[in-house]
């Protein structure tokens, strides 16, 4: 049984109200001006600051590789969904009515990109105190960690690629955001990834860079280098 999260405590609650906004409901309501997408850029970073320092120490035996296919798997859409759902935040997010009807308070991207945006916005709250960030975001990590641990190892297809193109070719792989459809609140992306002028491979995905690790999948399949192995084996 997952132990009870709650809200952090805010001083600024508008920092919190811009936190909880889609930009689909600031096209509805032309009068709110301020989205949650910059603070969604903030959280990303600090999250991704906190589960690598997370689990430097708490795995001081791990090698380097491991540990970052354990750090993607910790703060990825799927994880950071999880951990807006023991908030409830699907509740409490501010989308448009189009957004709302089509399962937005439910969709994975919206409920990870809200979390992301909740934790940049605690920080600037707390006046850049990332000690207060990590005790409020550690008893997330601590109640799934040994879980994702403990789990079959998944492929980091972008690195696997890399190293493919780097010992075959000596370059590094390209990857293009080729196009994207969809509305604000289910935008997908299309990638593709080259090595010099040829095209190895492309993915579709609801970010840019799931849509680029999809792209690394299907050109490692392409070679016959990874077996065709479902997308949830993904790092």
């Amino acid at each position: 049984m997952v132990a009870s999260f709650s809200l952090p405590d805010f001083c600024d609650c508008q920092l919190l109200q811009q936190a909880l906004t889609h930009s689909s409901y600031c096209h509805e309501h032309p009068e709110v001006n301020r989205d949650n997408e910059r603070l969604e850029f903030l959280g990303d970073a600090v999250l991704t600051f906190l589960s690598g320092d997370f689990l430097y120490k708490r795995y001081p035996n791990k090698p380097e590789g491991d540990l970052t296919v354990l750090r993607s798997a910790l703060v990825d859409e799927q994880q950071l969904a999880q951990f807006a759902t023991w908030l409830n935040l699907g509740k409490h997010m501010r989308l448009s009515r189009g957004a709302s009807h089509s399962g937005g308070r439910q969709n994975p991207n919206l409920l990870s990109s809200t979390f992301e945006a909740l934790i940049g916005a605690y920080f600037l709250d707390s006046d850049s105190d990332i000690e207060a960030i990590r005790a409020y975001v550690l008893p997330f990590f601590d109640a799934t960690i040994e879980k994702l641990a403990s789990s079959s190892p998944r492929i980091n297809f972008k690195s696997r690629f890399q190293e493919w193109a780097l010992s075959a070719h000596k370059q590094v792989p390209e990857y293009t955001i080729i196009d994207q459809s969809g509305p604000d609140h289910a935008r997908e992306f299309v990638a593709e990834v080259r090595v010099g002028d040829r095209k190895y491979g492309e993915g579709k995905g609801r970010k840019k860079q799931a849509a680029e690790k999809e792209a690394a999948r299907h050109a490692l399949i392409s070679l016959g280098l990874v077996a065709a192995i479902p997308e949830s084996s993904e790092e």
